[in-house]
């Protein structure tokens, strides 16, 4: 019996309706299930104009609010984004509105991919920041090679130290990468957990959304099995997960290879896989250029924000979309 068989089971006994088979989306329309529809505002940031821009492509952007955590902070948000492709390096951008403007910080990269003794790799990138307010720290995880997920931590969202590897291809059967990892408070019903990690697995050539738990943002566990798979979505990779919550379930947002972003509802307790269809449309012209991925979720002054990677995978930039 598989992980998610075992959830469904702890979550029919708890009283919540498990679902059997798969669901197929309706016909897609934009912001399923009661999400506000986002509609592209900007860039924070001239990507001609950075200090530290070695491939002209920036990818999976992480927007944070630092003005309730930290004192003496760059701003009241910090961005952060990376390049992909070799050397990449994790940069980190501020501002106090996320409409923008955001600055670059002067010393980017702040992670790069070479962190003497305790590694030494092509390129790093696809950061994902947490704050842990039990030790009041950044928890930061990011990939180097595309094979393992490391993390690192600070306590001012900028420093950090070097923590270890928490994800790894030998961690997870059957899968060739593990990457893309983005990590939320999220206790699941039987499991003690406090927290969850999705991120992409590439198992058998195509890309699917798996999952993890664990009880301190450390130590983690991983189901074989994927969370969410792409077909149903008329795709066949997806990537670039992130959890939403609303009308008392839980939701996964991801992008697929077609270039638009996709909601599924995978339940309180990840024991379902209900496919809702497009949660955003990439606009056909510039930033997107038909591409929209890797979404991250802010809301200032009570107006919701999406940060996300606009544009082909090899040019691209970090785009700004407010919630109408």
């Amino acid at each position: 019996m598989n992980r998610r068989q075992l959830l469904r089971g702890v979550a029919a006994t708890a009283g919540a309706t498990a679902l059997g088979a798969l669901q197929l989306p309706s016909p897609a329309s934009a912001a399923p299930a009661g999400f506000p529809t986002y509609k592209y505002l900007g860039v924070p940031f001239a990507k001609s104009a950075l200090r530290y821009n070695p491939t002209n492509e920036l990818i999976f952007p992480c927007i944070r609010g630092v003005y309730d955590k930290i004192t003496g902070g760059l701003a009241r948000y910090y961005l952060y984004y990376a390049p992909h492709n070799a050397p990449g390096g994790i940069c980190l951008a501020y501002g106090n509105s996320l409409a923008g403007p955001f600055t670059e910080y002067p010393a980017n990269p702040i992670v790069s991919n070479v962190w003497s003794p305790h590694y030494s790799v092509s390129h790093v990138s696809s950061q994902h920041v947490l704050w842990v307010p039990s030790n009041r720290k950044f928890y930061l995880y990011f990939h180097g090679e595309n094979n393992t997920t490391r993390m690192a931590w600070s306590t001012d969202g900028v420093h950090f130290t070097y923590y270890g590897v928490v994800l790894s291809t030998s961690m997870v059967p059957g899968t060739t990468e593990t990457s893309y990892a983005r990590v939320f408070e999220h206790p699941i019903a039987g499991l003690g957990n406090t927290h969850v990690m999705l991120f992409m697995g590439v198992t058998n050539g195509t890309r699917k959304i798996f999952w993890g738990w664990s009880s301190d943002a450390k130590s983690w566990q991983f189901d074989p099995t994927p969370l969410v798979t792409p077909g149903a979505d008329g795709q066949t990779d997806i990537s670039g997960a992130h959890l939403l919550t609303r009308n008392g379930t839980t939701y996964v947002v991801y992008h697929g290879n077609g270039g638009d972003m996709y909601l599924t509802e995978v339940g309180n307790n990840f024991d379902r896989e209900v496919h809702l269809g497009v949660f955003h449309y990439a606009m056909t012209g510039a930033p997107d250029s038909g591409r929209s991925a890797a979404p991250s979720f802010g809301t200032d002054g009570g107006v919701e924000y999406m940060f996300y990677e606009a544009g082909p995978r090899l040019s691209a930039t970090i785009a700004v979309a407010r919630a109408v």
